[in-house]
């Protein structure tokens, strides 16, 4: 354990430990945290009389969140959405947390018996902690994962409902706080454990570090200087991939090479095709989908390397070119549109009745829904990839869960993170479960008084919280251990699907419950386990949590409502302006897969006599196959890395995809495994130190030029023309080669 120690970065001067153990600042090596990245990064020492829920963190954290929750509503709907990270919001709160030490005044004011102070002391890393995890509020609703919003669009802006103000806050509250309350219950299998490390927090971990600590004279540069140069370096860089030179982000240099053979555009394309020889100089494109490659364990990305190469250059091109699976040839190889039997995109004006029931006479004659062939497998994956994490997790976690389940945790040996936070009084649990008993009561009031408007049924509302509580825990042990998170959107679109079909509403508020409330659950664990790591009072965490949440709810349906009712004919492209912005492409997305599950629904494309009947064997493929991993580990316990064999994370290695790319995914996994592999092991010390900040930097410095492009330029209209402009290069990528299939634009095969 000597080398680790050696390692180990210096950690800021606490006036009190709160561990007798603990002697000069060292930790005994059998108090050390079993994960090495942990042990590396994160300070083993606390100070517990540090103020933390002050008058400046509750100012800067709520302001933070509005200000995240406005923007991330605003950009949503833009043909150009961008997600601006709570990590700027990290940063701009220390110079604001600073000046607010410097000039609020410091006297003692009584409140209710208690006395406080504006201003009691230096600003400090605790206190910044806390206005991070309130400003998350912000992203989590306003952001990627911003599906209730996305919900309540559809239904306004779609499907033109007259939808109730109060019933679209219930269901926009409701979804997080059932989340929370899940999270609550879950603290002790996936907050405790020292094996549930959340490795993204180790990142925000190292960042808290940097900007707070004062780094002994050390070789090389401080991690806050590290932090400024390539911040401000990524900040100046992003301007050519974001505006000047766009066709940075993909290099498709194949279809440069072979500008008139359309199998060598859907081979090479970035955009439209494999991907093959194409790569990214673009730090957005590299960690548009699965995160930052840098903050991902190698074991993780060794796993999804297997299943990504497996899928994309063996399975895909085998389906495509060699069997024709699916009548692929008749579309593009790579697409998420939804398609006629004839190549052409597919009109859901249709099939709808004025009600927005599927029509069925006109379904029948206008002809059955195709998908692309990546599409279509992609969604066979899901299936898989669901089965495989529930068996995945009782195979390889079961055991310990059941022995925690029997109150067995107490009586585990705890790491130094784990002694030092019992100095704080535990959140009871109590607290939570009135949580998760009040948003589920309201759930089911909403289903009952509001029952045309959500058509889902109250026996649906329990089905739906069922099916979040069975998979929430196997999901978190999997994105705690590994930073990926295997969904399962479209499992509980197919399973609805076929209960309720024809019901396009009830399907999308279905998916809202059993399976959003699933990813706020894990965003909120994530986010106790950073307050675990910085030794932050669990009743704070609780109070920081639960105020953010109701915050940024509130103003994220506020916002959100303003513009579907002032925006003329928003998300509507057809009677829009040409140059309108307003097009909400992530929007349209959950339109369509309501249309796909909840409108023609899962029995007539998958079920018997349907066009893709043999993809749901994958659910059973999934459950079968972590099972020889299971018994290999079992006859040869001395082999460690046959545990590392992740199915529902191999499987990862194609999820996301479409909207995601190939080129996308591939630069993710070379760009992790040079630092994740080649740095740590050979260049551990500079790894230790830089590693995070150096991820920190690249997301902040990105987003940031991304922020003042968009309002400076972009926002404006002022978009260059020119070569570098135009995307990959390859126009024939989209084209289907089955012989008699006439798209415009496309050569025509016979």
């Amino acid at each position: 354990m000597a080398s680790k120690a050696d390692h180990l970065p210096p950690a800021a001067a606490p006036h009190h430990h709160s561990d007798p153990e603990k002697l000069n600042g060292h930790t005994p090596n059998h108090d050390r945290c079993s994960v090495e990245e942990v042990a590396l990064v994160v300070p083993e020492t606390d100070d517990p009389s540090l103020p933390v829920m002050t008058f400046r963190s509750w100012f800067l954290g709520l302001a933070s969140c509005t200000i995240l929750i406005f923007l991330n509503t605003f950009f949503i709907y833009r043909t150009q959405p961008l997600t601006i990270s709570a990590i700027l919001m990290q940063i701009a709160a220390l110079p604001a947390g600073k000046f607010m030490a410097a000039t609020l005044p410091d006297r003692k004011f009584g409140f209710m018996g208690r006395t406080f102070s504006l201003n009691p002391g230096p600003f400090n890393m605790k206190e910044h902690v806390i206005v991070t995890v309130i400003a998350n509020c912000g992203v989590s609703f306003g952001g990627g994962d911003a599906y209730s919003i996305g919900a309540i669009t559809v239904m306004k802006a779609y499907y033109k409902q007259s939808l109730n103000f109060l019933c679209a806050l219930l269901l926009v509250l409701t979804t997080q706080i059932v989340g929370y309350g899940w999270a609550g219950m879950l603290r002790r299998y996936l907050v405790d454990p020292v094996e549930m490390w959340w490795p993204s927090n180790v990142a925000q971990v190292s960042l808290f570090r940097a900007l707070h600590e004062k780094d002994i004279k050390t070789q090389g540069m401080t991690r806050m200087r590290f932090f400024l140069v390539f911040f401000a370096a990524s900040f100046a860089y992003y301007a050519f991939p974001g505006y000047l030179f766009p066709i940075l982000t993909f290099f498709s240099w194949v279809c440069w090479a072979w500008p008139h053979s359309i199998t060598a555009q859907q081979v090479g394309s970035g955009y439209h095709g494999l991907g093959v020889g194409a790569f990214t100089l673009d730090w957005a494109g590299i960690s548009a989908y699965h995160g930052s490659p840098l903050v991902t364990p190698w074991f993780s990305i060794l796993n999804i390397g297997v299943g990504f190469i497996m899928f994309v250059y063996i399975i895909v091109p085998l389906c495509y070119w060699k069997f024709n699976t699916f009548d692929a040839q008749r579309f593009p190889l790579f697409s998420s549109q939804l398609f006629t039997s004839s190549g052409h995109k597919y009109d859901t004006t249709k099939i709808l009745t004025p009600q927005y029931d599927l029509n069925i006479p006109a379904y029948e004659s206008y002809g059955k829904l195709y998908l692309s062939p990546l599409f279509a497998l992609s969604i066979g994956s899901g299936f898989a990839r669901f089965s495989a994490t529930l068996v995945h997790v009782a195979l390889f976690h079961g055991s310990d869960i059941w022995k925690q389940s029997k109150s067995a945790v107490k009586n585990v040996k705890l790491d130094i993170h784990a002694k030092l936070m019992k100095t704080y009084k535990e959140v009871p649990q109590w607290w939570y479960l009135i949580l998760l008993i009040g948003s589920i009561a309201l759930s089911l009031l909403m289903s009952f008084v509001w029952k045309e408007d959500v058509q889902l049924p109250w026996w649906g509302m329990l089905f739906a919280f069922a099916l979040a509580f069975i998979v929430t825990l196997p999901i978190g042990v999997i994105q705690a251990t590994t930073n990926q998170q295997p969904g399962y959107d479209i499992i509980a679109q197919f399973i609805f699907g076929y209960i309720l079909p024809g019901k396009p509403i009830a399907n999308l508020i279905f998916k809202i419950y059993g399976r959003i409330s699933t990813i706020h659950a894990l965003s909120f664990l994530s986010d106790l386990k950073l307050g675990h790591y910085m030794k932050i009072p669990p009743r704070s965490m609780y109070m920081a949590q639960l105020v953010g949440t109701l915050v940024a709810g509130t103003v994220n349906l506020a916002v959100s409502w303003w513009m579907l009712g002032n925006i003329e004919n928003i998300c509507d492209i057809e009677s829009q302006h040409p140059d309108s912005p307003w097009t909400c492409p992530k929007f349209r997305v959950t339109f369509d897969a309501s249309v796909i599950w909840g409108l023609i629904g899962p029995a007539r494309l998958f079920g018997p006599g349907g066009l893709y009947r043999n993809l749901v064997w994958l659910f059973l493929i999934g459950a079968v196959l972590p099972v020889p991993v299971w018994i290999l580990s079992k006859i040869f316990p001395e082999k460690k890395w046959i545990p590392l064999i992740n199915i529902p994370v191999i499987s990862y290695g194609f999820a996301g995809m479409p909207p995601a790319t190939p080129t996308n995914i591939a630069s993710w996994l070379i760009t992790g495994t040079i630092f994740n592999y080649f740095v740590f092991k050979y260049r551990k010390g500079w790894w230790q130190k830089y590693n995070y900040v150096l991820s920190a930097a690249l997301d902040a410095g990105t987003a940031f030029m991304g922020v003042l492009l968009f309002f400076a330029l972009q926002n404006e209209g002022r978009n260059l023309k020119w070569w570098g402009t135009e995307l990959d290069h390859c126009p024939l990528a989209t084209c289907p080669i089955a012989p008699g299939i006439v798209v415009e634009g496309c050569p025509v095969f016979k």
